[in-house]
């Protein structure tokens, strides 16, 4: 987009597959909308119910600048309770969503030129994010016959003196892997070898079906070079609310203040009263909620490995995201995503939109009930190039 007024850097298009998804999902009438990862589930009635309460109190100002005392107060219990990690006041920033929050820790710890390595496939705003900051993203790929784990001799050939940080996502969006006790052993040992910040990207906690999360900084002598993400749009189905919490290094923590100072003050007041509540009444409210998006995963595995030329790790690991090979069609990840769009009225995104190593790949969002799912599976079954 050439244009006199629009910054240089911007002049060439970089429409990702999840910004074109929702003009997509206007194609057909019928369509069958498997996209993007917003929960057909509404936040919890409580949980509106508290906010709504809290504003009629008086929540309705700007909170403190790294977020309600009684929030940080909260996310440091919740660290203690579930992982027995004592995490300290000084160490929470809370931040209107993780994908701002990623932002933020970016620009708080990368100098112009630093490599910022992406473990790909990646959440795709990860790589924009890193050349806003003026940072290089470098992809490390990996691949589902490695069962979507780091190799480290792949990993070790990417860094440079110029090496920063290193991106994980687990349960990773799109694969769905978790990465394993292992692995995460082996990249704790990297990151003090080559003296690496993590930033571990903590969204999809509740949703790990197969072995409790463990977060990352709770390994030995990775909470000081380690910064944590969360959100309450995934595990407390709050995708609107838009609020989300940055755990880390004390310094790195003021570092993030500063620069939020500058873009949007302080996160919602009211967001924050709902996550406070979210929070202290979890045990109540995430069970129902995850027991539901493992029975819609499991559901989509089993179809999916049932129809000719598709197939998909199973059982599922983790997160709402089935990364569904397609590459015994003979066609590239976009070709096949808009025949599925053209012939059956579902709509998914093409791989190649989370990184080079996603070809071959679609993702589906299991962000519909087992009958919706069901009606999308049987008319993808129907197509020819699913059928033989």
């Amino acid at each position: 987009m050439k244009d006199k007024f629009i910054a240089k850097r911007y002049w060439k298009d970089q429409i990702t597959a999840m910004g074109q998804s929702d003009e997509k999902s206007k194609t057909f009438t019928d369509i069958i909308n498997l996209s993007l990862g917003d929960p057909d589930l509404i936040t919890d009635k409580r949980i509106i119910d508290k906010a709504y309460e809290d504003m009629l109190a008086g929540h309705t100002k700007y909170t403190d600048f790294r977020g309600d005392p009684e929030l940080r107060k909260e996310i440091c219990n919740f660290y203690k309770e579930e992982y027995d990690m004592d995490v300290v006041d000084e160490e929470v920033f809370v931040c209107a969503s993780a994908c701002l929050g990623m932002y933020l820790a970016l620009e708080a710890i990368i100098d112009d030129g630093d490599e910022v390595i992406i473990t790909s496939p990646y959440f795709t705003p990860y790589y924009q994010q890193v050349e806003l900051v003026r940072g290089i993203p470098i992809e490390l790929d990996t691949f589902e016959e490695e069962d979507f784990q780091i190799n480290f001799e792949r990993l070790e050939s990417l860094i440079t003196e110029r090496t920063k940080a290193l991106i994980i996502n687990s349960p990773c969006n799109p694969t769905g892997n978790c990465l394993t006790g292992e692995t995460m052993e082996r990249i704790a040992e990297v990151a003090e070898k080559y003296d690496l910040i993590i930033i571990s990207d903590d969204i999809y906690t509740s949703y790990s079906f197969q072995n409790k999360f463990v977060p990352f900084a709770s390994l030995e002598n990775m909470q000081e070079r380690t910064i944590i993400l969360n959100s309450f749009s995934k595990n407390f189905i709050m995708t609107g609310w838009r609020i989300g919490n940055i755990v880390a290094p004390p310094n790195i923590i003021k570092t993030i203040q500063q620069v939020n100072e500058n873009v949007v003050f302080t996160a919602p007041s009211m967001s924050q009263r709902a996550a406070i509540f979210a929070l202290q009444h979890r045990k109540e409210i995430q069970p129902a909620i995850i027991e539901e998006y493992r029975k819609r995963m499991y559901y989509g595995a089993e179809r999916i490995n049932e129809i000719p030329n598709m197939s998909v790790i199973a059982p599922p690991k983790g997160s709402f995201y089935l990364f569904i090979n397609i590459k015994k069609t003979g066609l590239s990840s976009v070709e096949v995503a808009n025949e599925v769009l053209e012939k059956a009225h579902v709509l998914m995104l093409p791989g190649n939109a989370f990184g080079a190593c996603g070809e071959g790949y679609l993702r589906l969002a299991c962000t519909v009930n087992v009958d919706v799912l069901k009606e999308a599976f049987d008319r993808i079954a129907a197509m020819e190039i699913f059928s033989k």
